[in-house]
């Protein structure tokens, strides 16, 4: 399905972001491609706002699939999400430590963190390294830290509105008020960055699009709703001009071309992208340390030489990708069986994750 081009395409833009800026393979591979090298390095890392986005359309369709939230249990809900995001996350962080030492073995470089401490371990644990400032133990691994609390907000707003008259409307004015907010104050403001206001401009309008657009009924008003947002986010770029803000409008509006035209959930039927969706979360958790050992072992055994290097840079890739299918069969689908709801529920999931 759609969802899924999204997240196979978008966690193989991270993968090779990450293999573009960390390392020292793709110093050499600068000298053969030097504009699809620096793209990687400073561009394609974008593609976090389309998961951004997804995440919220996601969110929105698994807590209030109308506006209202369904969860009995708000503090129930969060633990449920905490286990099926965090643990496998807790499990890659071990690897990547492992990971890191090992390749600490055959080079020395930039990209290799200190070796850890109990503090820093136990702050990444609970997700709170961003919060507290913590040397990051992986690249990426914010990301996890931030989807959290972007959730937990949501969630918070969902409650607050619950008991209103009108709840779905109620839900959805605040949802509005906090995209507004984040797109022209908090997403302006860098110091702002490791907190989920800072992002749930893009967050906000994935799960505005999912209300407005869900059923027919909901479009009637919706597209004035869906019409709002694109107006208040064109103001909000005029002000301001962010490329990863005008990447999420875009995200949104295909999101809702989609499921108005029906294609959201059929096209494209393809046994690769599905697959490449449902590790992605497992992909994004461990592509960095293997591609650290990668560039650590053709740093210390490969030549000199550009050719060389580069195709360690494809070889590493593919062990990114490898090394992830297997994490998600062995370690992320077990790990998320703690998590699964015992009632049933619609399917919504973090932005990686396909579980």
């Amino acid at each position: 399905m759609f969802i899924d081009l999204l997240k196979a395409v978008g966690s193989q833009l991270i993968v090779l972001h990450h293999l573009a800026f960390y390392g020292p393979m793709s110093d050499w591979t600068h000298r053969l491609a030097p504009e699809l090298v620096t793209w990687f390095s400073q561009d394609a890392r974008m593609a976090v706002q389309v998961f951004l986005v997804v995440a919220g359309f996601l969110a929105a369709r698994s807590l209030a699939p109308d506006g209202v939230l369904r969860a009995a249990s708000p503090l129930g809900q969060v633990g449920q999400r905490y286990v099926r995001t965090a643990l496998p996350y807790i499990a890659s962080l071990l690897v990547a430590m492992l990971c890191t030492e090992l390749a600490r073995l055959w080079m020395a470089h930039d990209s290799l963190s200190a070796p850890p401490g109990l503090w820093q371990f136990i702050s990444h644990a609970l997700l709170l390294h961003t919060l507290l400032d913590v040397d990051s133990l992986s690249a990426g691994v914010w990301y996890v830290a931030i989807d959290f609390q972007l959730y937990a907000l949501l969630l918070g707003l969902l409650w607050l509105a619950r008991r209103q008259h009108a709840a779905g409307a109620w839900a959805q004015a605040l949802v509005v008020v906090v995209v507004a907010a984040s797109l022209l104050h908090f997403n302006r403001e860098s110091d702002w960055d490791s907190w989920a206001l800072y992002f749930f401009g893009a967050y906000g309008l994935g799960a505005l699009t999912w209300w407005a657009t869900h059923s027919d009924e909901a479009w009637r008003s919706g597209r004035w709703l869906l019409g709002a947002l694109v107006a208040m986010t064109l103001l909000a770029l005029a002000i301001d001009f962010r490329e990863r803000i005008a990447l999420a409008l875009a995200v949104c509006l295909a999101l809702a071309c989609s499921q108005r035209q029906g294609w959201l959930f059929t096209w494209p039927r393809n046994r690769v992208v599905a697959y490449l969706s449902r590790i992605s979360y497992a992909v994004f958790l461990l592509n960095f340390p293997i591609a650290l050992v990668v560039n650590a072992l053709f740093t210390r055994y490969g030549s000199a030489d550009a050719e060389v290097q580069t195709l360690g840079v494809l070889l590493a890739w593919l062990a990114c990708n490898v090394a992830g299918a297997l994490f998600h069969h062995a370690v992320e689908q077990p790990l998320g069986r703690l998590g699964r709801r015992r009632e049933p529920a619609l399917a919504g999931t973090a932005p990686l994750s396909a579980r």
